[in-house]
């Protein structure tokens, strides 16, 4: 075996060739969509029914990573669809990274948890969406995204929204929130969206090393694991164990059984998010994957006036048109490029039909690729 090479056996779902890659790629986006919306409205539901605890909204976030072991060990154990071990090639510099990155994770569920406590869920929802300013400068120094008249005009609607928003955020102060703390938790959003934006486009340098959707799962295990022992450790220093027995006890106006179903549904709600992010990071590009994050914010704020009953006055109403009008516009600007390079690459034969007649001459749910420092791109890494 070559020092420079190594031969695994593990399947390409980053290559569009690859007939598994669009439902794969729905799938995550429908987790995506159903954990962001579901999770972000359970948070809001805790803190409204007198649930108190930031490290408890900090927890349930990453407490639901045992879930992650379905989509490890089933296709291996059950359906005998892979014959790649669940961890292999896991080296001791993937996992380092997983850990970091998960602390990372962590501190930024944190500074979410204390946003969320204070800022009405559409509020918080639309200032989540100036991480893709953060996500797009962080692309480029790190992963080197070019910049594009369809990626920048995206990014320039979404914050302008966020800007609008800001300038009137005085007239949606909770009645129960002082001014100090409305500022606090727009600070602390405006830092989740910060840290989040970083940990995007690193993951998608990591994931340029990985091509196997299984690997994605386990390092995401492995970064959950990391961010539940970080809030863990603050549950510990701040009484937080003690505080879920008596806040499902005593505190909280809906009962201890509404408040156990709440808290496991935040748990598994949350998971899908996460899940959805790094399947949509690894398949497409961390870029695409801020955006198509901040478009689903939209649903979450017509999901906190419809379920909460919140304001949704001319600001919000602009600030939720722009963030559609930016997420439509890179959509289909990201539809037009796709079709442009299937033209080429049927136009152009030679080496790219050999490349199709190699795929099919694998079982397609097992083939074996070389994996070095030059086959690590995809041309999806080039959208957006």
């Amino acid at each position: 075996m070559s020092n420079t090479t190594q031969t695994i056996n593990e399947q390409d779902q980053k290559s569009v060739t690859n007939k598994r890659y669009l439902p794969l790629l729905l799938v995550n986006y429908g987790f995506l969509f159903i954990g962001s919306l579901s999770s972000s409205l359970l948070s809001k539901y805790y803190f409204n029914h007198k649930g108190s605890s930031r490290w408890v909204s900090t927890w349930v976030q990453s407490a639901g990573f045992p879930l992650l072991i379905i989509p490890i060990v089933v296709p291996y154990y059950l359906f005998k669809s892979t014959q790649r071990k669940p961890f292999t090639g896991f080296t001791p510099k993937i996992l380092a990274l997983s850990i970091f990155i998960g602390f990372m994770l962590g501190v930024n569920n944190l500074l979410f948890s204390w946003g969320n406590s204070y800022l009405p869920v559409s509020t918080s929802s639309l200032l989540l969406s100036s991480q893709l300013v953060f996500n797009l400068i962080l692309s480029v120094i790190i992963v080197k995204q070019k910049i594009t008249f369809m990626n920048l005009n995206c990014v320039i609607l979404l914050t302008l929204s966020s800007v609008l928003l800001a300038l009137e955020s005085s007239n949606d102060q909770p009645r129960d929130v002082t001014k100090t703390k409305y500022f606090i938790g727009y600070l602390a959003t405006i830092g989740a969206g910060l840290l989040f934006a970083l940990y995007l486009p690193i993951m998608e340098m990591v994931y340029k090393k990985v091509y196997c959707y299984a690997m994605v799962m386990e390092m995401q295990m492995v970064m959950e694991v990391a961010a539940t022992a970080l809030a863990s450790i603050g549950m510990v220093f701040d009484g937080g164990f003690t505080e879920m027995k008596r806040e499902g006890y005593q505190v909280f106006d809906k009962g201890e059984k509404v408040y156990w179903a709440t808290v496991v549904s935040n748990v598994v709600s949350w998971q899908l998010c996460f899940m959805g992010t790094a399947g949509m990071v690894f398949l497409t590009c961390s870029l695409t994957g801020g955006i198509c994050m901040t478009a689903l914010l939209m649903m979450n704020v017509v999901g906190g006036v419809v379920v909460y009953k919140e304001e949704f006055g001319g600001v919000k109403v602009v600030s939720t048109v722009m963030c559609g009008w930016g997420f439509c516009s890179y959509a289909y600007g990201m539809y037009v490029k796709n079709k442009m390079l299937k033209d080429r690459d049927d136009g152009g034969g030679g080496g790219h039909d050999s490349d199709d007649k190699n795929v099919g001459s694998y079982n397609p749910i097992e083939m074996t690729q070389i994996v070095n420092s030059s086959s690590s791109s995809s041309p999806l890494h080039h959208i957006g």
